[in-house]
């Protein structure tokens, strides 16, 4: 008599999964960041940030002038202020591996490998379950970085598609934080005769920003294809 337990479909993609990758994307793009009550639900913010230690202070007079910088100081340099910058992406990565490991559990990188393979292969040549790391990307390098580690190491891309996903992550790296950080400012500088000095629209600029990120993939994806065609017919044959 055959007692053994039935096999579960691990491939199987319900409503849950569905749901805990619309969640994902929601809380690594960035969308509820903020100092509102939605920012709990968003990665930046619950990740936080470091103080800040006084780095320089001044007299002046009778007041004392003091100025502040990042725990990593100022004017660090060679392998400390390296472990120091280390130290600093901890935090950021252990924190998305862990939000990773909890909605991998409820299905979302099935979803994503069912929803978005049909886009991401003719588009990059990678899998849907990149889709996760893609969305982390934009908002942070730390996080795109420890999401595509973890999947090259549980063998869900290869060699070749991790390569082309870091290529796509390298070009404009942590795109949308870094651009309204520091880029969107520019869109409210005024010429002379009060016309914008930037004759483009944000939207314009990030659209070609993403599609040179996916231009770029391409290129490391159209590079590797020749070099392992090139590899293959290089392999000497059979001695007759």
């Amino acid at each position: 008599m055959d007692m053994s337990l039935p096999t579960q479909d691990n491939n199987k993609v319900g409503p849950g999964a569905y749901f805990a990758l619309a969640f994902a994307a929601v809380f690594f793009s960035g969308l509820l960041g903020g100092k509102e009550w939605y920012g709990v639900f968003d990665f930046t913010t619950l990740n936080g940030a470091f103080g800040k230690v006084v780095s320089k202070a001044s007299l002046e007079g009778d007041t004392l002038t003091t100025a502040t910088s990042a725990f990593r100081g100022t004017g660090g340099h060679g392998a400390m202020d390296g472990f120091l910058f280390a130290l600093g992406l901890i935090p950021a990565v252990m924190f998305a591996l862990g939000m990773i490991n909890v909605l991998e559990h409820y299905g979302a990188l099935r979803a994503a490998r069912r929803l978005l393979t049909p886009l991401l292969r003719p588009l990059m040549g990678i899998p849907g379950n990149t889709g996760l790391a893609l969305i982390g990307s934009l908002q942070s390098t730390d996080v795109g970085a420890s999401l595509t580690r973890n999947l090259a190491d549980e063998g869900e891309i290869t060699e070749n598609e991790k390569d082309i996903f870091a290529m796509f992550q390298f070009s404009a790296g942590a795109m949308i934080t870094n651009f309204f950080s520091s880029g969107a400012i520019l869109f409210t500088l005024m010429a002379v005769d009060g016309t914008p000095a930037v004759p483009a629209s944000i939207g314009a600029c990030i659209a070609v920003m993403f599609i040179m990120k996916v231009v770029g993939a391409n290129m490391m994806r159209l590079v590797l294809t020749f070099t392992n065609k090139k590899a293959e017919s290089t392999v000497p044959g059979e001695a007759s």
